[in-house]
Order: structure tokens, then sequence, then C-alpha cells
């Protein structure tokens, strides 16, 4: 039986001062907070392959170059219960080495121990992608993970 790997298990957000964001190999999720009472009028969300703005009320939330390329024709923005908004950016790079380290370009990094979980989240998801019959959920890794992880490939049979 094979386990699918849960984007959000494990989720390891990097907080700001608006809300967080977090990754998978495949994809960012930015998760902004915003009035209650928000409506979708109100928001001007323009998402480009390498840059970003968010202005909600006519007030700038974040506005700059994307750490890394991404899909623009795949981005999405959502506004939950008008107090949520989420945005998905598909990375381009879908490599578990291709572990962002800040959201923009110098602003809202994630810290060091932050920076340590978010690769070791892709690495299992990576090990998860390579060997679908096992169940990773429960493990924990350590050693070489970074840059996502010892290569097994000249192992095959």
């Amino acid at each position: 039986m094979s386990v699918h790997f849960e984007e959000r298990s494990g989720v390891v957000p990097c907080k700001t001062p608006w809300g967080s964001w977090y990754q998978t190999m495949e994809e960012v999720f930015i998760e902004v907070h915003v009035p209650a009472g928000t409506s979708a009028k109100e928001v001007k969300c323009r998402l480009g392959s390498r840059d970003i703005e968010l202005q909600v009320g006519g007030k700038e939330i974040f506005k700059g170059r994307l750490f890394d390329m991404t899909v623009s024709d795949e981005a999405t923005w959502t506004l939950e219960d008008k107090c949520l908004i989420r945005i998905v950016l598909m990375k381009t790079n879908r490599e578990a080495g291709n572990c962002w380290t800040s959201l923009l370009e110098g602003e809202y990094c994630a810290n060091a121990w932050v920076q340590d979980q978010m690769q070791r989240k892709l690495t299992l998801e990576r090990f998860q992608r390579e060997n679908p019959g096992f169940d990773f959920s429960g493990a924990e890794i350590s050693g070489n993970f970074a840059g996502g992880g010892p290569d097994f490939s000249s192992l095959q049979q």
C-alpha cells in the first residue's frame, strides 16, 4: 500500500509580521492575516514568475523579488473567511535541494533552525517520492540532508 506524502504534515512555517510562509518540493505557500471583514475587492495581488506584490485596502503588505523562479501561470491566491489570504506559488526547480532560505531576496528569511527543519522536511518528501511503498510519516532525518540529502541513484539494481 502506497502512503502519500502529506504536504502539511510537519509543516515548517517561517513566521513574519503579516503571517507566515512554508514550502514543499513543488510549492511555496504564503498565509497573510488581514483585518476581519476584508473583501476581495480590497486585495491587489500580482504574482509574477520572479516578483510578487500584495496590497490590502491600499496598504502594501509586501513587494519584491522572489527568492527563486516560479511558474506565474500556476500561481493562485484566495481570500478565506474574509480574514486570511493564501497564496500558492509553483516552484520551477522542484528538487529537494531547492530549499528557499527566504521568501523574497533578503526579506522574510528563515532563521538557522527553521531553515534546518525546512530542509529536513524536503529531504523526507524526496525519500517518500522515491520510495512510494514506505511510510516516512514518523521518520526523522539526521546526518547529511543538506542539499536534498544523499544521492542513492547509483545503487539502483
